[in-house]
């Protein structure tokens, strides 16, 4: 599955009403550990097509990484039926990404 850009605006459907496993990257342009996450997270997405993946700029959806508590990034995630069941904060190997949504 293709990842999804998260918004203030889509969050509620594609997250917290979504029956399944969401895995969100929050991230930045300027965040040299977010950029070398961003094709571990695609690896992951398309080697797991039954989790949605979505990604949050820090930059453009600041009321959501506020409403998380963002204050490191990047930062993952991971929803289960609406509710958040696993977080880590940092550059992270694929190993653990992946043990994230389990």
């Amino acid at each position: 599955m293709a990842t999804t850009i998260l918004t203030n605006d889509n969050f509620q459907t594609e997250v917290l009403d979504f029956s399944g496993t969401v895995l969100i990257d929050f991230w930045a342009e300027w965040c040299g550990p977010c950029r070398m996450l961003s094709p571990v997270i695609d690896e992951v997405a398309a080697e797991n097509p039954q989790i949605k993946v979505g990604k949050v700029n820090v930059d453009e959806q600041q009321e959501l990484a506020a409403q998380f508590g963002i204050m490191s990034i990047p930062t993952l995630l991971v929803f289960k039926n609406g509710t958040k069941t696993n977080e880590s904060i940092g550059l992270i190997p694929k190993e653990q990404v992946e043990n994230l949504i389990k």
